[in-house]
């Protein structure tokens, strides 16, 4: 944003000439929860540089060639948002985006020199093409949500670029809500700070599919490869503890154009693409949901009876799967069963309709179909219910009332909010939960569980965007008050997928919940995992441990792999296989123990580092915590303890399969703690155990 400097030279080019393209789109929300540009309309020409040396072009093009990559308009279109902290370069990069794809016509690049010059810079500050509104040019930062429309040869582009700073985190939830990727900015000077923590928090929690974390400003730390390894490795850190599948890191300078259009002469060591090319050819297409189908209801389209005659069709916009013609279907919440008859759009008829299309359905059968159902496979249904656990952001200056009357709007369908229960807020920076609240206020982030006056037909955010994800509406002032995502429901998986419960068996609920327990026993529970080869101490530890915080008034409990044998996990054997199903077996006994309160201390080689994963992500997704110890005795060491003569026996030919001898162990990459020193007595081990957990906050100091 603030740029120090003229950019490669701009103002001795003069003007840019690019009277053949058309002015791109731009469109500012007027709040924090502002509606998204149409995006049907686009130029009608495609301003990619015809001389340009990007990657996938060629230098030697004819004319025909040029004239067809300059005309031809591309149909596929990428929507992404950019995030970052205050003058960490968003609205630089996207001006520097725009201005070398020769996107920005004359007279827009004449405005942005005069605002330059009235406001005393020396320089072309390009994130004028983006800070619109007057407060923002004076305070040189981003309020509110700009979009703005541009193309390549290769791809439409739709850009939300969203606010840093923490006071305007509704305006980034309304700008990446409909993203397929997400920018993430971070100063190389500063490196990752809790608001680039807080915009992959957010984006984790929208499930946008991509990431790519720039590194901007390496022109001001001389380009050094070694600082921006330091930012890749603590924001991975960070990013192993969220869902996100892909994370793509590019070291650039918005300012001096390095990396972003052109890869960058100063950087050799950096041998990705730069930052457009990468934009061009992320593969977006599996990221929709073509399995299983939704189709909410918008409108029923009955045309009067002089004009068609018995003519009566269902029109919205596809959210998921495909449906043809002759399809079986179950209209929701009814759950009447018919048949499509004929798929319509304007001016013709479809043998089938998928995302994002909008299409008009006729059924066989005259059944109750309104605005607010939903059209679904019999054999694939969503959840029906009017309660459920969800995600949820408060944008509204005024805090949660229970005085005041809410009204949920979820696809096509609303329903009064009859009582809403705030489960915790997040803190995004450290991930922790503060359980002692019972109202929000604008930008927290919260789990909270809604039960509404009427059922809605949803499922999970991360299995569909359109039907997970819903908003809050004022009664009173009819503003949008908080949006939310919904947390996993008890929809069944795709058959492929392995289940991790009994079929037609649901979760008995009762009253009792976790907060309410925790409270009145006065302790909260968690997993404590203990790994490394055997005969490293982990049982030694873990059971010392135990006996102090029992001692301390702790409920505690270990749950040794020796032990569980003896039960539990007798039937298994010491394949791969039979390894990771001891594994799988005794995370979930620990997640039971841990939510009863209980410290569960689990001892266990767990030699596969996927399957000790899954038992991390297993709390994670029921908000447990979940500390991972590895105990980092050498094998030599653990051959001369030996303690049940298990190596002897390895070493002689009568046992196969230990590890560490005849099976592998993949130690922690990034644990929560180490131990296993020969020079460290089991009490200091255990005190530095101890340590941990009252710093994260899991027992009392």
């Amino acid at each position: 944003m603030g740029a120090q400097q003229n950019p490669a030279g701009v103002l001795g080019n003069g003007k840019l000439a690019t009277s053949e393209a058309a002015r791109p789109g731009d469109t500012r929300s007027g709040t924090g929860t502002g509606t998204h540009p149409d995006t049907g309309t686009h130029p009608g020409t495609s301003t990619h540089p015809g001389t340009s040396t990007h990657p996938g072009t060629s230098g030697h093009e004819g004319a025909h060639e040029v004239f067809r990559r300059l005309t031809e308009r591309p149909a596929d279109l990428l929507r992404f948002a950019t995030a970052g902290s205050v003058d960490d370069g968003k609205s630089t990069l996207i001006g520097r985006l725009l201005y070398d794809s020769k996107q920005v016509l004359s007279d827009q690049l004449a405005h942005v020199e005069q605002a330059s010059e009235r406001m005393g810079h020396d320089f072309l500050d390009l994130s004028l093409l983006t800070d619109g509104l007057r407060a923002e040019r004076e305070q040189g930062i981003t309020i509110d949500v700009a979009y703005r429309y541009f193309a390549t040869a290769q791809r439409r582009f739709i850009i939300a670029d969203t606010p840093g700073h923490e006071q305007y985190t509704r305006n980034m939830v309304t700008g990446a809500s409909t993203a397929d990727l997400a920018i993430v900015l971070v100063d190389a000077r500063k490196g990752v700070v809790s608001q680039s923590k807080r915009h992959a928090f957010i984006s984790s929690m929208l499930g946008i599919p991509h990431v790519v974390v720039c590194v901007n400003k390496m022109d001001l730390v001389d380009f050094d490869e070694q600082v921006f390894e330091g930012i890749v490795g603590e924001f991975d850190a960070f990013a192993a503890r969220l869902e996100m599948p892909d994370v793509t890191f590019i070291p650039i300078s918005a300012l001096l154009g390095d990396n972003v259009v052109e890869r960058s002469q100063a950087m050799p060591w950096y041998q990705g693409p730069p930052l457009l090319y990468h934009l061009e050819h992320v593969h977006i297409a599996s990221d929709r949901n073509l399995i299983d189908v939704r189709f909410p209801v918008q409108y029923v389209i009955r045309p009067p009876a002089s004009s068609v005659v018995d003519y009566r069709a269902y029109a919205g916009q596809m959210a998921g799967g495909v449906l043809r013609e002759g399809d079986d279907v179950v209209v929701l919440p009814s759950g009447r069963h018919t048949r499509i008859t004929g798929i319509d759009s304007f001016g013709s008829s479809l043998r089938e309709a998928f995302p994002p299309m909008s299409v008009a359905l006729r059924l066989a059968d005259d059944i109750d179909v309104g605005r607010g159902s939903t059209i679904v496979r019999p054999q694939n249904q969503p959840t029906v219910s009017n309660g459920f656990e969800c995600l949820m952001c408060w944008m509204s200056e005024h805090p949660l009332s229970r005085q005041r009357r809410y009204r949920v709007k979820h696809t096509t369908r609303s329903a009064m909010l009859g009582a809403i229960d705030v489960r915790y807020r997040i803190d995004v920076e450290s991930l922790r939960r503060d359980e002692h609240v019972d109202t929000l206020e604008m930008n927290d982030l919260a789990r909270v569980h809604l039960q509404l006056s009427a059922p809605l037909v949803f499922d999970s955010y991360r299995r569909n965007r359109v039907t997970g994800s819903l908003i809050v509406i004022d009664e009173a002032s009819n503003e949008t008050v908080a949006a939310g995502v919904i947390l996993d429901t008890e929809v069944e998986e795709a058959p492929e997928a392995k289940s991790e419960r009994s079929p037609n068996v649901r979760w008995q609920g009762t009253r009792m919940t976790r907060e309410r327990r925790w409270r009145t026993l006065g302790n909260a529970g968690a997993t404590l995992w203990f790994t490394g080869l055997p005969g490293a101490g982990k049982s030694t530890v873990a059971a010392a441990v135990e006996e102090r915080l029992i001692e301390a008034g702790q409920p505690a409990f270990l749950l040794d792999g020796d032990n569980l044998r003896h039960g539990l996990n007798g039937d298994l054997g010491f394949d791969e296989s039979a390894r990771t199903e001891n594994v799988r077996r005794t995370a979930h006994v620990a997640l039971l123990l841990a939510e009863s309160g209980t410290i569960a201390l689990v001892s266990l080689v767990s030699p596969y580092a996927a399957d000790r994963d899954a038992a991390s992500v297993l709390h994670a997704a029921d908000d447990l915590a979940f500390v991972e110890i590895f105990v980092d005795a050498p094998l030599e060491l653990c051959e001369q303890r030996d303690p049940k003569g298990l190596y002897a026996r390895a070493r002689a030919g009568e046992l196969e399969g230990l590890t560490g001898v005849g099976a592998p162990y993949e130690p922690p990459s990034t644990p929560d703690l180490v131990l296993g020193s020969d020079r460290e007595t089991v009490e200091a081990e255990v005190e530095r155990v101890m340590e941990l957990l009252a710093a994260r906050g899991l027992i009392r100091a």
